[in-house]
């Protein structure tokens, strides 16, 4: 059902044109999901840290091919479960399907939350949140990857942060 799987830094285990077998359960490391897009510019959708799951949902749910990378940004455990596996793990145990359920919600509003901040706050705005939300997260992305997640350069990135520095002191 699930098997154990070490990820070295830069490994890819979702790439764009390829069936998506398996979601990812981070038990160790960080990994990544973004797009990219014709001119080269990568868009980051999600990151992950431990006790998070990660995959390229849409083709895993719906047996398609892969749209977006999912890669670590640094050495890894991940614990990998198949689409086979998951609905036998639902149909045998019911708290098994109320846990996807449960996390797939969360899921949701998270994703919600994030469309609303980037309708709705400017960029710095939205770089204070990510630090409150996540502190931990802040220190293990590379500042590219973050810049990308909240939709601006980085070299505007590396401005917020010199400003918050300065801000503490």
């Amino acid at each position: 059902m699930f098997r154990e799987k070490n990820i070295r830094k830069r490994q890819f285990v979702v790439q764009p044109d390829f069936p998506v077998p398996h979601r990812y359960y981070v038990k160790k490391g960080a990994l990544r999901s973004y797009v990219v897009t014709e001119d080269g510019q990568e868009h980051t959708i999600a990151f992950a840290i431990e006790d998070w799951w990660i995959t390229d949902y849409n083709a895993y749910l719906y047996r398609q091919n892969a749209t977006m990378f999912v890669t670590a940004l640094e050495d890894s455990v991940v614990m990998q479960l198949d689409y086979e596996s998951e609905q036998k793990l639902k149909d045998l145990n019911p708290a098994f399907d109320r846990f996807f359920r449960i996390a797939a919600e969360r899921g949701l509003a998270y994703q919600q939350r994030r469309v609303i901040a980037n309708l709705t706050l400017s960029a710095e705005q939205r770089y204070l949140q990510f630090v409150r939300q996540y502190p931990a997260l802040v220190q293990r992305v590379p500042q590219y990857a973050l810049a990308s997640f909240l939709g601006m350069t980085t070299e505007y990135l590396s401005k917020l942060r010199k400003k918050a520095v300065s801000a503490d002191k």
